[in-house]
């Protein structure tokens, strides 16, 4: 038998508990013994719960009981999260996770930890919810090196941009339906600035090129600043807004990104809609493979957990391979200026704006104009480029979208 502790009953917590419970037999058949749940840490009192009696305040307790092999954090937030974690690292527990917060802050000291004490941190559940996608990167696409990474990594503005997009509604009312449906909180700005996005895609970039950047300084915009003409100017073009998060290397530098971008029909994130996420990894082998499902939610996250719980359990005793990241420095981290790609420029429609728009951009293409604005969508050029063209055009400029 292996014993394991819980931290935090809440949402995940009470689901994997489900998980461990109603899918009991498979699980030990899958690790040759039972799992059981010693401790729940859990600040709360829950009298009607039949896990009443195993439910603990104090996390000494399960620091020093030798009984206890794995912890599982799910308390979320950052602190006491990183502390317990690293006590339960260097008492000799292995850990597991679904807290993207700790794991974008803290991952490079916390895997450094755990191979120092000879065990392992695992976190499945940080990005995708119940989507393997961690565990395949480092295993499954370790002969690849990985070209980029590009996803739709956060389920709620996922939401209300398809129903902006498909329905013909304004952000706001959006937001609201998002948030009557439980798929937004009450304060949703994690999601809807784009935070939530740029933990996970560091957490990304780190799997793919071994440096992990800190994500308060990556580039990142939101989507409280789209319009439904910004909607209906993609549109035109053929393409839907989604709000991607995307990685890859520049001149050899760590770039990490997260911006509303036009994606296209030909992209099989066009299709990636409501509460789903869609992860797209390029490798020099493989090409594209596509990772698609619930991205977030209480059982499939659970099921991520439980996943890596599994994974330890059936290799406790063996060397199983130990990650290792490190912290990037400040000449590893891409300069954000010079990443390249496609942008739609809009700018306001008056007399002589296309030809003074094509002085400074060149041909401008398929362009559309509507409402006042005209668009087009550019050639590739770097971020840089495109700050210098715009300002130079004379023209008014309203936005840009880079596009996928």
């Amino acid at each position: 038998m292996i014993n394991i502790a819980l931290l935090g009953f809440g949402n995940i917590g009470s689901g994997t508990v489900e998980v461990l419970t109603e899918n009991r037999i498979q699980i030990e058949r899958y690790v040759g013994c039972p799992v059981n749940i010693k401790y729940i840490l859990d600040r709360r009192d829950f009298p009607d719960s039949p896990w009443k009696n195993r439910i603990i305040r104090n996390f000494d307790i399960i620091l020093n009981d030798p009984e206890i092999k794995i912890v599982a954090e799910m308390l979320g937030g950052s602190h006491p999260a990183y502390e317990y974690t690293k006590a339960a690292l260097m008492a000799g527990k292995h850990v597991v996770t679904p807290n993207k917060e700790v794991v974008a802050k803290f991952g490079a000291e916390l895997l450094d930890i755990a191979a120092k004490n000879g065990v392992r941190y695992l976190f499945e559940g940080s990005v995708g919810g119940g989507i393997p996608i961690i565990r395949p990167l480092i295993n499954d696409l370790a002969a690849n090196g990985i070209i980029s990474i590009s996803g739709i990594l956060n389920g709620t503005t996922n939401y209300i941009l398809t129903r902006m997009g498909r329905d013909n509604i304004g952000y706001s009312e959006a937001l609201g339906e998002a948030q009557a449906l439980g798929y937004a909180e009450a304060n949703p700005a994690d999601d809807v600035s784009g935070a939530d996005a740029a933990r996970k895609i560091v957490i990304l970039a780190a799997l793919a090129f071994g440096k992990l950047v800190n994500p308060d300084t990556i580039h990142t915009e939101g989507i409280t600043g789209i319009t439904q003409e910004d909607i209906k100017t993609a549109a035109g073009f053929g393409c839907s807004i989604k709000l991607i998060a995307h990685t890859e290397l520049v001149d050899g530098r760590v770039l990490a990104m997260v911006a509303p971008h036009f994606v296209g029909p030909e992209n099989p994130l066009f299709g990636v809609n409501d509460v789903f996420n869609g992860i797209l990894v390029a490798g020099d082998l493989i090409g594209r493979v596509m990772f698609y499902g619930p991205g977030a939610g209480r059982l499939p996250t659970a099921s991520a957990v439980v996943a890596d719980i599994a994974d330890i359990a059936v290799n406790i005793g063996s060397s199983a391979r130990k990650l290792h990241w490190d912290p990037a420095k400040r000449d590893e981290v891409a300069d954000f200026g010079n990443y390249s790609c496609r942008f739609c420029f809009i700018f306001s429609d008056v007399p002589g704006s296309v030809d003074m728009l094509g002085r400074s951009f060149g041909s401008l293409g398929n362009v559309l104009r509507e409402e006042g604005r005209i668009a087009f969508i550019s050639e590739p050029m770097t971020e840089k480029e495109a700050g210098e063209k715009a300002a130079a055009s004379g023209v008014s400029f309203i936005k840009r979208f880079r596009v996928l």
